[in-house]
């Protein structure tokens, strides 16, 4: 029960993270890049992945540490996309007429 001797720092000391949308939109995103990362078997090379927020209440998304190889296999996999014909969404992006070289 508030009392009347509250400030407006009070409503602050009480914010939780968590029952934002800038950490909703962080743990959705780690969510998504996980399922993609079990669906390429690597899983177990993100054991830091995790949602969190700055002390702004920026959303970021923490990968953590990986070793050099994972970080290879994660740009051939960005490599791979880059030249896939089909958005990862299902949708074929309009032609521009211009082709990407892999």
């Amino acid at each position: 029960m508030p009392s009347e001797h509250e400030s407006p720092d009070d409503e602050a000391a009480r914010w939780s993270p968590i029952e934002s949308q800038e950490w909703y939109a962080a743990r959705n995103a780690v969510s998504a890049l996980r399922d993609v990362l079990i669906a390429a078997g690597m899983e177990r090379d993100f054991p830091y992945l995790r949602a969190d927020l700055n002390a702004f209440g920026h959303g970021l998304i923490e990968l953590g540490r990986i070793s050099p190889e994972t970080a290879e296999r994660l740009a051939e996999l960005l490599r791979l996309a880059l030249t896939c014909d089909q958005d990862p969404r299902g949708a074929t992006p309009p032609s521009t007429g211009e082709r990407r070289n892999p």
